[in-house]
């Protein structure tokens, strides 16, 4: 059976981990300091303003204008760093981004009556008692 598109493109990534991750890079990376809520808002608006000029640069090169530039892996890192950028704000506001991510997926699919839901991974702990078995 072959993968669709999205399968074939979509690397699991555990949000959890990047939250633990994420947050002990964070207090290396302020010195101790954590950044305010503010900062971590800010530096999202930041991120995503640069994923967007990289996606602008690609167009152009698209449309054959001055100043294009086709490198998708530039856009790849600024989409990682928005990512990276939204859990530390999550973190910054004690919310659980994967939860956040699963009810709005939810919420707006209800909203305009399409089947798709996200599932919420087993439990860890569920997980390793049925690899036991």
């Amino acid at each position: 059976m072959s993968q669709s598109i999205t399968e074939a493109f979509s690397t699991p990534i555990n949000l959890s981990e990047l939250r633990r991750q994420n947050d002990a890079r964070a207090v290396r990376w302020n010195k101790g300091n954590p950044a305010p809520l503010s900062f971590a808002m800010m530096e999202l608006a930041g991120e995503v303003g640069e994923a967007c000029n990289a996606a602008k640069k690609m167009i152009r090169a698209e449309m054959g204008w001055v100043g294009g530039d086709k490198d998708k892996e530039k856009l790849a890192e600024e989409l990682a760093d928005t990512v990276i950028c939204a859990d530390l704000a999550a973190s910054r506001a004690g919310i659980d981004l994967g939860k956040a991510v699963i009810d709005k997926f939810k919420k707006t699919s209800d909203k305009h009556g399409f089947p798709e839901r996200l599932t919420p991974p087993a439990p860890a702990k569920a997980a390793r008692e049925g690899d036991e078995q």
